[in-house]
């Protein structure tokens, strides 16, 4: 029975940090297609040539990591979360299904995926309203991380710093049953089975991962970045849809798709990479 325990715990801190390393590349790779993103969902600029150019010639170079801190800082949870979310849910799956993890179709591994985004959406929420509003600040009104942080909370304390939580479980929910079913299947259809670890699967697998994932989840990820930039305090999910399509139509749910997929390619592989082998490290050394 001790032993069971060990091996669970391990597992857990194993997943926890496998993910953490994940979370740091992703963010590294992918922050400045999601900056063009949220800046054209929020209506700052008309095209994402227009906003890369404004942005550099503003900013520098270093105005395309603008709002990096705080997903930095938060994804290593955050992240980290996911992923122990994720083998969380397959032994809950299994457990109820008396199904093994190894032998689960994909309808068994998107509800493990969609199990992973409850817990993860307590971390995430707050950091993506931060990182949101950071993210849309005007040249000549920019005010560091911790100045936002406090303007937050005075708007409406911490019922204004969770503002778009459920937009945020909205999104990640399905979102996450996709883009663990996706690398799974993917994964498992293009490694070699004589070896343990394929590189070239595991990146090709975590890039098409991540596009299918934001392929079906854009639209909610649109109304969350309103959202969570509205000045308004009480703002609902279909008062921002309804303002949406009335301004734009269908099309209005889809500005910055194209920075989104761009990023999700590299961003995803250089995710499942970095988790994989943090995982194949820790099998190797504990």
């Amino acid at each position: 029975m001790a032993e069971e325990v060990d091996t669970l715990l391990i597992d857990n801190v194993k997943s926890f940090v496998a993910g953490g390393a994940g979370g740091i590349a992703a963010v590294l790779t992918g922050h400045p297609f999601d900056l063009i993103k949220v800046r054209l969902q929020t209506n700052l600029y008309s095209s994402s040539i227009d906003c890369v150019t404004q942005t550099i010639k503003n900013d520098g170079l270093v105005g395309l990591y603008r709002g990096v801190l705080p997903p930095l800082i938060g994804v290593t949870p955050m992240f980290a979360v996911s992923f122990w979310g994720y083998d969380v849910g397959k032994k809950l799956v299994s457990s109820y299904t008396n199904v093994k993890p190894e032998d689960f179709t994909i309808p068994l591994i998107s509800a493990a995926g969609f199990i992973s985004a409850i817990p993860t959406t307590l971390i995430a929420a707050p950091f993506e309203r931060v990182k949101v509003m950071l993210q849309v600040q005007e040249k000549g009104n920019k005010t560091g991380m911790f100045k936002v942080i406090k303007t937050i909370y005075k708007e409406g304390g911490l019922k204004s710093v969770f503002k778009g939580s459920a937009a945020t479980l909205a999104r990640d929910g399905p979102g996450s049953a996709l883009y663990f079913a996706t690398y799974e299947f993917l994964k498992q259809r293009w490694s070699s089975k004589d070896k343990d670890l394929s590189l070239g699967a595991i990146t090709l697998a975590g890039g098409f991962a991540g596009m299918s994932m934001w392929l079906g989840v854009f639209p909610i990820d649109t109304i969350k970045s309103m959202q969570q930039s509205s000045t308004i305090p009480n703002v609902s999910i279909k008062q921002i849809t309804k303002q949406i399509y009335l301004k734009n139509g269908l099309k209005g749910f889809f500005p910055g798709i194209g920075p989104a997929l761009a990023r999700s390619f590299p961003a995803n592989a250089a995710t499942f990479l970095g988790v994989e082998l943090a995982r194949d490290f820790m099998n190797k050394v504990i």
